[in-house]
């Protein structure tokens, strides 16, 4: 068996001054897959609880923003930062680990802003990012991973009617998660929970949002169908604090 893990941590800077550390300790997991970083390599001193995996980040040019982060105990065959288009491979958002067996993707996919002013961008970003996929699936098989800012059906929210034209519940936006799957990417989730109800991986700060679970699922483990044997489990694990994200899990048999 083998557990992946992806989380949002909004900061790793303030995560590690939380219980990250001694959560990831006990999690054990053979890869992690971060995002919205915030910082460089060079700013971060992991603590030992994290020795023994192997570091591959991916910082942004603006300071303080985006970012990704993968931390695995087995070395890939290679990485790659980024997915080979300038105007994409700014922001730190994607990070590509090969393994014998499949490609990992962890990417932090761009929010489309208040009154959608980035959507245009945004939806620019959704093509190109499933373009690199499948490209990637002709050698073979894809994982990604990782917040993908949408909420893809009005069970993957608490208040669809309420954000039915606001960024992560857009037609747009929701177009391009129609595309993943059509492409045959399975999410991983639903895969194993098709009805599963008021699953939520992100919460506002607002109002006491995630005390009363009026939540979003934008966090995702999208696999190719070509693996759906190999699948043995997907979790959200909304119990662990930290960030307004909680981690998302894949188990592979």
């Amino acid at each position: 068996m083998k557990t992946l893990i992806s989380w949002n941590v909004n900061g790793i800077r303030a995560v590690l001054k939380k219980d990250f550390a001694q959560w990831f300790a006990d999690t054990n997991p053979d890869v992690l897959c971060l995002q919205e970083t915030k910082a460089r390599e060079e700013q971060v001193e992991l603590p030992l609880e994290f020795a023994g995996y192997h570091q591959f980040w991916n910082a942004a040019d603006k300071p303080g923003y985006s970012g990704t982060l993968i931390l695995s105990k087995e070395k890939p065959l290679s990485v790659v930062n980024g997915i080979g288009i300038e105007q994409h491979d700014t922001e730190g958002r994607v990070i590509t680990a090969e393994y014998p067996d499949y490609y990992l993707v962890t990417v932090y996919t761009p929010n489309a802003q208040n009154a959608l002013k980035r959507i245009e961008y945004r939806c620019s970003w959704d093509v190109a990012f499933l373009a690199y996929c499948q490209e990637l699936e002709k050698n073979k098989p894809v994982i990604f991973c990782g917040d993908l800012n949408v909420a893809h059906q009005e069970i993957d929210l608490a208040r669809p009617k309420e954000n039915r034209k606001n960024p992560g519940f857009s037609d747009q936006e929701r177009a391009g998660f129609n595309n993943i799957v059509e492409a045959g990417f399975i999410d991983t989730f639903r895969h194993f929970h098709p009805d599963t109800t008021e699953a939520y991986s992100w919460w506002s700060y607002r109002a006491g949002a995630r005390a009363r679970n009026v939540g979003w699922r934008i966090d995702y483990f999208c696999a190719s169908s070509s693996l759906a044997e190999q699948l043995e489990s997907a979790s959200i694990l909304d119990q662990v604090l930290g960030s307004d994200h909680c981690p998302v899990l894949l188990q592979l048999k």
